[in-house]
């Protein structure tokens, strides 16, 4: 049975996640921004917080983990390679060990890039993928402690994913990444497209995350490096993806 996945909001504009297996009764926090919101998420549901899945050392990923194991004991997982800069680890693991939430095993990706240690969730079972501040909705994070070859490879790992998978990523950005994503690929239909639909969400109020990664492949111009009438369209027709990968991500920069 897939797991029962809800969207958090918290602070101005990040997104944490709880996945809840209702068979077992376990539930997975992904990150944890602030504690409020994600408390009262969990005692709506009357779910019991069994596992805490951090991405990254950010702050605004980590800053209420304290205040909720205070409420919700649960076991804390992260990077072993980034445990120095985490919350104290229970569970520490590695590029492609798993974690079992419930009746499903995840599977720990490093996708380092926006910081050195940065790791993924993905479930395949229930077809989600917790890309926190690597894959973004129609974006992807700033490389801050990474190098740009290294991103590139950790969005092309998060890329060769089912295209059915959804993508749970930390922040509200979508609308802001689109208005600079429509500058690299001005005639793209099904951008023109997706900038609509996120534009109607928002003014509704509604998230925008998760996001199909399929419809990434088609809009997200950091996904999409390797697609010749991108490349045309910046100027870099047969470069090598990952240069114009960089290049789009200076581009976004200093947007």
């Amino acid at each position: 049975m897939p797991l029962d996945i809800v969207t958090v909001p918290c602070l101005s504009d990040n997104y944490a996640f709880l996945a809840h297996d209702a068979e077992t009764g376990d539930t997975a926090l992904v990150d944890a921004p602030e504690a409020a919101p994600i408390l009262d998420a969990l005692d709506a549901r009357g779910w019991r917080l069994s596992h805490a899945l951090i991405t990254h050392h950010h702050y605004d990923h980590v800053d209420g983990l304290k205040e909720i194991l205070a409420k919700h004991p649960a076991q804390v997982v992260g990077h072993q390679k980034d445990a120095a800069r985490l919350p104290p680890l229970d569970i520490a693991l590695n590029d492609g060990d798993t974690i079992r939430i419930g009746s499903e095993d995840g599977m720990v990706m490093d996708v380092s890039g926006h910081t050195v240690g940065h790791v993924a969730y993905h479930f395949p079972t229930s077809k989600a993928v917790f890309t926190a501040d690597s894959l973004m909705a129609l974006g992807c994070g700033r490389v801050f402690e990474g190098t740009m070859p290294q991103m590139w490879n950790s969005l092309s790992k998060l890329s060769a994913l089912p295209g059915d998978t959804l993508v749970y990523s930390g922040h509200e950005y979508t609308k802001a990444n689109g208005a600079f994503a429509i500058t690299i690929e001005p005639e793209n239909p099904d951008l023109i497209s997706r900038i609509q639909q996120v534009d109607e969400a928002r003014a509704a109020g509604q998230p925008t995350v998760p996001s199909l990664l399929s419809l990434e492949h088609a809009t997200n111009p950091f996904l999409r490096a390797a697609v010749p009438h991108l490349q045309h369209s910046i100027g870099m027709d047969g470069a090598d993806p990952a240069e114009v990968f960089a290049e789009i991500r200076r581009r976004k920069d200093n947007f």
